[in-house]
């Protein structure tokens, strides 16, 4: 298992928080974690809430240049593989785009960003999750495969909503 944590800014009642996300191999998302703070102790606690949801260690972690990923890899997985090599974070950089899309859309409606973070970390976890349903891998499938299961997700889209 290989996962690529990134933290991003979001604007929550006026104040920067901090987007704490991971991805797996695959590029889905495992976990999205919202936090007032980019520490170490932060960076922690959201390596401890990957570590538990996972149930099990990562061989290899990707993570971009932010320090406070330093510290909890040492404390936590020393024995895990931190690469923060150029690019390679890429997929899990790429994740937060709709989350923007999202925020850009809030503002032009008059919202303009969301009130609280809970109603912030209630959406994204949904979102992480329906986008994990509908976001297959195209290019890793068959045709027909593909077409089966994108009917199989919205089978379960329909019966969620009903």
């Amino acid at each position: 298992m290989k996962s690529s944590p990134v933290c991003r800014t979001i604007q929550i009642n006026g104040k920067q928080h901090y987007l704490w996300r991971a991805l797996d191999q695959d590029g889905e998302v495992v976990d999205v974690y919202l936090q007032a703070r980019r520490d170490g102790a932060a960076a922690k606690r959201f390596f401890r809430r990957l570590l538990r949801s996972s149930g099990s260690e990562p061989r290899k972690i990707v993570t971009d240049k932010l320090r406070s990923y330093g510290v909890a890899h040492r404390e936590l997985i020393p024995d895990t593989i931190d690469s923060t090599q150029q690019y390679q974070s890429n997929r899990a950089e790429q994740s937060h785009e709709s989350t923007r899309v999202r925020e850009r859309g809030m503002r032009w409606s008059d919202i303009s960003e969301f009130k609280s973070i809970k109603q912030a970390q209630r959406f994204l976890g949904a979102h992480a999750a329906v986008s994990n349903l509908f976001n297959l891998g195209r290019h890793l499938v068959k045709a027909q495969h593909y077409r089966d299961l994108r009917i199989s997700a919205f089978n379960q889209w329909s019966r969620v909503v009903a």
